[in-house]
């Protein structure tokens, strides 16, 4: 973690930002308000907890160093947006709004949208101005981006402008926030580790709707002349791990979340008695595209406020 934290120093010093976030352990990823500093979940800080997260949660959001310095990027763009107080500055209210607005218990995304720039995953610029301004610091901030190309021909292209001229005014000028208080720092923290996967199990449990007949049918069948062939659950379980795992990567979808609907996706497999029918490679690959589908719907339909990436 030391060595990422000065890999983000050395890319604000090539840009002659003299801000240098302070870091910390506690229980999630955040930046506090009011405070140019970053909190660093726990369970990067061992490789035990690290598999702890693994086993509980199916996967470990900045587990590796691409997606460790993704996450820290953004969280930068947040203790930036603090030390300088920039939610004050009318151009910036003009193009992400305003600081104040509430934060939403749930948001809905719009993956089409281009108002926004793609960092983190569910499109998590759509939910706060806050949020917005922080990933489009973090796209600008990554070396090499190339983001002038990239998001040339949209409206988010506006919004990383002004970051670069901001950011070229703020050069080698002293933050006006200097606090280096640290907020719920691990050792003040008297959660169980039970306790803290409870909630965080939960908070991941999205209740889907349970409509899955009609396109399981679709792909699989019940006919009395496949019954020799392999069952609907059984080939789902045997591939429950890839398709997670995908499916994940295409929508932005927490991998547990995904598990727990592929659990009862499978449950009414079993219960309808179907079977699957066709190569093995298509009806994985239409799988796919149904759980890629239906969780895309539910996303911009329901999209719940992601708490990790704060």
């Amino acid at each position: 973690m030391q060595r990422r934290l000065e890999q983000l120093y050395r890319e604000l010093a090539s840009r002659r930002l003299l801000v240098r976030p302070h870091a910390w352990l506690s229980d999630e990823w955040f930046s506090p308000g009011g405070i140019s500093g970053i909190a660093i979940p726990f369970y990067l800080a061992h490789p035990r907890l690290i598999r702890l997260e693994r086993l509980q949660l199916l996967e470990v959001e900045g587990g590796t160093s691409v997606e460790f310095m993704r996450i820290l990027r953004h969280e930068c763009g947040h203790a930036v947006q603090h030390a300088y107080e920039l939610q004050k500055r009318r151009e910036w209210q003009r193009l992400f709004g305003r600081s104040s607005t509430p934060y939403p218990e749930a948001y809905r995304p719009n993956p089409a949208s281009k108002k926004h720039v793609q960092h983190l995953r569910r499109w998590y610029a759509q939910s706060h101005p806050d949020e917005d301004f922080a990933e489009t610091f973090a796209v600008w901030l990554q070396p090499r981006s190339d983001w002038r190309r990239r998001y040339a021909g949209w409206p988010a292209l506006k919004k990383l402008q002004y970051v670069d001229r901001l950011m070229k005014e703020l050069a080698d000028i002293s933050p006006a926030v200097r606090s280096r208080q640290r907020v719920d720092p691990l050792h003040s923290l008297s959660t169980t580790l039970f306790e803290h996967y409870t909630v965080r199990r939960a908070l991941y449990s999205v209740e889907y709707p349970k409509t899955w007949d009609d396109d399981l049918r679709r792909l699989f069948s019940n006919d009395s002349r496949v019954r020799s062939n392999e069952s609907a659950a059984a080939f789902l379980r045997r591939h429950r791990t890839a398709i997670r795992r995908i499916v994940s990567r295409w929508t932005g979808e927490y991998q547990f979340t995904l598990d727990t609907v592929l659990g009862d996706m499978i449950g009414r497999c079993r219960e309808l008695g179907l079977r699957v029918v066709g190569s093995e490679r298509q009806v994985l690959t239409d799988f796919m595209v149904l759980l890629t589908a239906r969780s895309m719907e539910m996303l911009s339909k329901q999209g719940r406020r992601d708490w990790i990436a704060l």
